[in-house]
């Protein structure tokens, strides 16, 4: 005689299962490796530097006569 299941735990397990492959697949699919993170954290620091550098131009000017 075979063993008793409890269909709802099996179905659970599958549905996990199915979930963790799922995962797995959309870490590969849209997952960035080190060097485009770190292209993009200095772009923004880039980006970030010269905004902040025109702004203190932008004092000076207003300024320099007052």
């Amino acid at each position: 005689m075979g063993e008793i299941l409890n269909l709802r735990s099996v179905k659970k397990r599958l549905a996990r299962t199915a979930q963790a492959n799922e995962a797995k697949e959309n870490r590969v699919r849209h997952a960035r490796d080190k060097t485009a993170k770190a292209n993009d954290q200095r772009a923004e620091a880039r980006r970030a530097t010269l905004l902040d550098a025109l702004r203190l131009d932008a004092v000076r000017r207003r300024d320099p006569g007052e």
